[in-house]
C-alpha cells in the first residue's frame, strides 16, 4: 500500500514514510492509494480485542512492517488504558448508547491514536538511529496525549503549540507538568487557529523540516486517522447486528478527523446509518454541512475548548474524496480558500452526506443538567455537544471524548459535583514549565534549532 498526497504533487510514499514525515511535501495530507473493501474481514473480526482487532486492521494499510512487529507495537500501545475493553460501549437508552473514549493515559480520545504513534516514532529511531523532532499544534488534548506518547522516549523531542490561556487549566497542566527533558510545550498568542497555520508555514519550509528531520503529531498525520478508525468498527461490532446499519454516529467536532475516521471506516464496509457533526459555537463545520458554506470567522473561547477551532485541518482529505479523489481540483480549491477564506459547494451530494448540529454555552450546561437528570451519567462539555436532536435517530452512538474530571469547574458549577481523577490530582502541585512564543514560523523554527540533541544509546 502506497500513499499519495491530496495535492497530487508529491511522489508515493510508504506507510511508514507517510508517518515519519506526517505533512506531504506538497503541502497536500497523506491519503491511502485506495481504500480497502474490509466487508468480509469485518464478519471475521467480532469478539477481537481491541488490541487483535486494532493489529488486523492495520495490516491492509502498514504493509512494510512485519506483521509479528506490528502485532507487539499494537499490544504495547494499548497497557496503559484503565478499562478491559478499552473503550466500553455505555447504553443510556434503547436508542441511545455512549462510546467512552476518555480511558487511556490523559482522559482524552486522542489516545487511542497517540499511544501508537509513539511506538511507531519509537520504532523507527531504533532502526535508522537518527533523532527526530516531532511538532503539533493543540487546542487542548492533541498536545497532552501527544506528550504522553512519546515522554522520555529516546532520540525524539516533542514540541507542542498551543493558544496561550486557550485550554483548560488541566490541559495545560498535563502538558506543562511532565518534568521531561523531551519535552516543550510552546505557549503561542492568539487562537489555535494561529497555531495551526504557524505548524503549516513551519513544515512548508522543507530544507528546514529535513534538516532538523521534522514529522507531524497533529491530525494531519494519516497514522492517526487510521488508528481512529478502529474504535469505529469495534463499537459497531459490539451492537446487534440488526442494529447496526440503523445506527447514527454522533461525534463532537473540531479538527474533523474524528468523524472523517468514521466516515473512512463506513467507505470500507463499515454500513451505518450515517454521521453527525457536533460543533460548539466555533460552527464553521455545522454551516458547511447545513449549507455548503465553509467561510472561516474568528474563533471565539467556549466551554467546549477542544473544539475552538474554525481551520478544520482534515477537512482537506475529506474534500479529495468529494471531488472524486481529484488532486488538481483539490489542489485549486484549497489554494483558493487560502487566498480567501472561504469555499462554497452546491454538490449535496457532498454536503449531505453527514448531519450537523451546534451547541453554544448556555446550551452546553443545560445539556450536561439534562443528560445528568435523565441518565445519571456526567457528560464533559465537548460530549455534552453531541446530545442535541437525537430524536430523529433510531438508533446512535455518541463518542464521548474526554474524561469530565479534565473540565472540574463546569461541572461542579452545572450540577453542584466534584469530579476527580488520580491522574490530574498528582498534576496540581508539580511546577508549570512553558516556552512562551508568537505564532510565528520563524521564532518557531529557530526555537527547535536551538534544542536539538543526539540520539542517546
Amino acid at each position: 500500500m502506497n500513499y499519495f498526497s491530496t495535492r497530487g504533487l508529491a511522489e508515493p510514499h510508504s506507510f511508514s514514510e507517510a508517518v515519519k514525515i506526517g505533512l506531504a511535501p506538497d503541502g497536500g495530507l497523506f491519503v491511502p492509494e485506495r481504500l480497502p473493501d474490509l466487508t468480509t474481514q469485518l464478519t471475521q473480526w467480532e469478539g477481537k480485542s481491541y488490541p487483535d482487532l486494532c493489529g488486523s486492521f492495520f495490516q491492509n494499510f502498514a504493509s512494510d512492517i512485519d506483521a509479528l512487529e506490528l502485532e507487539t507495537l499494537v499490544r504495547e500501545a494499548y497497557t496503559e488504558f484503565d478499562h478491559d475493553e478499552l473503550a466500553p460501549l455505555v447504553s443510556l437508552s434503547d436508542r441511545i448508547s455512549v462510546l467512552e473514549l476518555f480511558h487511556g493515559p490523559t482522559l482524552a480520545f486522542k489516545d487511542f491514536a497517540l499511544q501508537l504513534l509513539g511506538k511507531l516514532y519509537e520504532r523507527q529511531v531504533s532502526r535508522s538511529g537518527v533523532s527526530i523532532n516531532v511538532l503539533g499544534a493543540t487546542s487542548g488534548d492533541t498536545g497532552a496525549a501527544a506528550i504522553n506518547g512519546l515522554v522520555g522516549k529516546k532520540g525524539v523531542n516533542i514540541f507542542i503549540l498551543y493558544p496561550d490561556g486557550r485550554v483548560s487549566p488541566l490541559q495545560e497542566r498535563q502538558m506543562t507538568c511532565t518534568g521531561e527533558s523531551n519535552v516543550y510545550p510552546i505557549a503561542v498568542t492568539g487562537s489555535f487557529d494561529d497555531a495551526q497555520a504557524a505548524l503549516k508555514d513551519v513544515f512548508g519550509d522543507s530544507d528546514f523540516s529535513r534538516s532538523v528531520n521534522l514529522s507531524a503529531v497533529n491530525s494531519i498525520n494519516l497514522a492517526r486517522i487510521l488508528a481512529q478508525c478502529v474504535y469505529y468498527i469495534f463499537a459497531w461490532l459490539k451492537l446487534p447486528a440488526s442494529q447496526r446499519e440503523k445506527t447514527t454516529f454522533v461525534v463532537p467536532t473540531g479538527n474533523f478527523g474524528n468523524v472523517l475516521a468514521g466516515w473512512m471506516a463506513s467507505k470500507m464496509g463499515m454500513k451505518v446509518a450515517g454521521f453527525r457533526v457536533a460543533t460548539n459555537r466555533n460552527d464553521i463545520l455545522y454551516r458547511f454541512f447545513a449549507s455548503g458554506d465553509y467561510s472561516v470567522g474568528e474563533a471565539s473561547s467556549s466551554l467546549a475548548p477542544s473544539m475552538d477551532i474554525q481551520v478544520a485541518s482534515n477537512f482537506e482529505r475529506y474534500l479529495y474524496y468529494g471531488l472524486g479523489e481529484d488532486s488538481k481540483k483539490t489542489r485549486k480549491a484549497m489554494a483558493d480558500f487560502k487566498k480567501r477564506g472561504t469555499f462554497q459547494s452546491g454538490d449535496d451530494s457532498f454536503i449531505k452526506s453527514m448531519s450537523s448540529s451546534r451547541m453554544d454555552d448556555t446550551e452546553i450546561c443545560d445539556t450536561i443538567r439534562s443528560v445528568y437528570q435523565k441518565y445519571g451519567y456526567i457528560a464533559d462539555p465537548h460530549t455534552a455537544c453531541a446530545f442535541k436532536d437525537l430524536d430523529e435517530f433510531e438508533h446512535c452512538v455518541i463518542l464521548s471524548t474526554a474524561h469530565p474530571a479534565k473540565f472540574p469547574e463546569t461541572i461542579e458549577e452545572t450540577l453542584g459535583i466534584s469530579v476527580t481523577h488520580p491522574s490530574l490530582d498528582e498534576l496540581k502541585d508539580r511546577k508549570i514549565v512553558k516556552h512562551p512564543l508568537s505564532a510565528d514560523a520563524e521564532a518557531i523554527k529557530e526555537f527547535i534549532r536551538s534544542k536539538q540533541k543526539p540520539v542517546q544509546s
